[in-house]
């Protein structure tokens, strides 16, 4: 009886944990499956706009700062104390305006005293001329004459340069800075007075990779733009492609030209240029914000209707609705140049997909979402300046 009772209750106790096993195992997964499959999904609400197909000329890009055509800071050759400022700071000049004097009374008295001397020499050199006509005096004597003659002459002309050196002149025609001497001031041989920039047209020079070169030639449009004028844009043509290619950065120098009637831009200005280098191409564009960038790849989510329409066809509706459910395909593209606030794709999208804009964060493959016609923020004007 004992051993009956205590097979009893060992197969009980085997069927128990049978039951509970199979309970655990096989039927409470399937519970849980068919809970999560009835249960209502949540949807999120997205923003989210048609891939375009657009034409877009091939662009470069890059950082450039402006430099004058011609900019040097004035400065004197000779020393000596300034006596006349003949411009004020800021101002417009003509090439040859005098813009400041230096005291040169010395150098007016050396020569006076110079141009007698010549004037001698010259007396002294006609009479010899003459007495070696008449074999009164030797061919010697007037040599020596001519050579004293010769030497005054030199020394007028020398003192007279001195004294054109401190009257000192615009070299070209520009813009002058602000003055940084004052009257009675002594200044010494290279110390900067002012500068004077010629400011039209004026260049930009920018670096761009050894790999642009063959896309870059002289007389290419270029366009650039300022942080001084954030919605304005100045269009000029490559002037200058430099002949060699940096050995250190694998970069080379290209200048650009830019017209500047109205002297608005500055030599040192900060500046993004973008140079049109090629011939317009179609592309599929999409606004920066639908683009997911990671180290894994840069990817994109599509939206599908959620249940297909009528006839089996899998097209969106031509107008988003507020109650129309779609599901979410994440892919990968390969993203091509930007214009603007748009991104071109090269690999990944079709003209006409339906893609999100705003709201990816929460999202993952699968899920239904619903597209939310008042989202989107508004374009910023200007764009922020990486």
């Amino acid at each position: 009886m004992r051993a009956f009772v205590t097979g009893f209750v060992l197969l009980l106790l085997v069927g128990l944990a049978g039951a509970l096993g199979y309970f655990q195992f096989v039927k409470k997964p399937e519970i849980i499956k068919n809970v999560i499959q009835n249960a209502p999904h949540p949807t999120n609400a997205v923003a989210a706009t048609d891939a375009q197909e657009e034409e877009w000329t091939p662009r470069l890009t890059a950082i450039g700062s402006l430099r004058a055509t011609q900019g040097v800071d004035i400065a004197p050759q000779v020393g000596g104390v300034v006596t006349g400022i003949k411009f004020e700071s800021s101002q417009d000049v003509q090439k040859g305006d005098l813009l400041v004097t230096i005291d040169d009374s010395t150098e007016q008295a050396d020569l006076k005293s110079n141009q007698a001397t010549l004037r001698n020499a010259q007396i002294t050199y006609d009479r010899q001329s003459k007495l070696v006509g008449g074999g009164n005096t030797t061919q010697a004597n007037v040599d020596s004459a001519l050579a004293a003659r010769d030497q005054a002459a030199a020394a007028v002309d020398r003192t007279k340069a001195v004294i054109a050196q401190k009257q000192i002149s615009a070299p070209f025609s520009g813009r002058l800075g602000i003055r940084r001497i004052d009257l009675g001031q002594y200044v010494s041989p290279g110390a900067a007075l002012v500068t004077l920039q010629q400011l039209d047209p004026i260049y930009v020079d920018f670096q761009t990779p050894e790999q642009n070169f063959a896309q870059l030639a002289v007389g290419q449009q270029i366009e650039i733009s300022l942080d001084s004028f954030p919605n304005q844009k100045f269009v000029g043509r490559v002037r200058y492609l430099d002949a060699r290619v940096s050995t250190d950065t694998r970069n080379f120098l290209v200048r650009g030209e830019i017209a500047n009637p109205r002297k608005t831009l500055l030599p040192g200005m900060f500046a993004n240029v973008s140079v049109a280098a090629g011939a317009p191409r179609k592309v599929v564009t999409l606004p920066k914000t639908a683009v997911a960038y990671s180290l894994y790849g840069d990817s994109i989510y599509v939206l599908n209707p959620a249940e297909p329409p009528p006839g089996g066809a899998q097209a969106a509706p031509a107008q988003p609705q507020a109650d129309q459910l779609y599901t979410v395909e994440r892919r990968f593209v390969h993203v091509g140049e930007t214009q603007g606030d748009r991104v071109s794709i090269a690999e990944g999208v079709k003209p006409g997909e339906r893609v999100i804009t705003e709201g990816q964060i929460k999202l993952q493959p699968g899920m239904r979402v619903r597209i939310d016609t008042k989202a989107g923020l508004p374009a910023m004007n200007p764009l922020p300046r990486l």
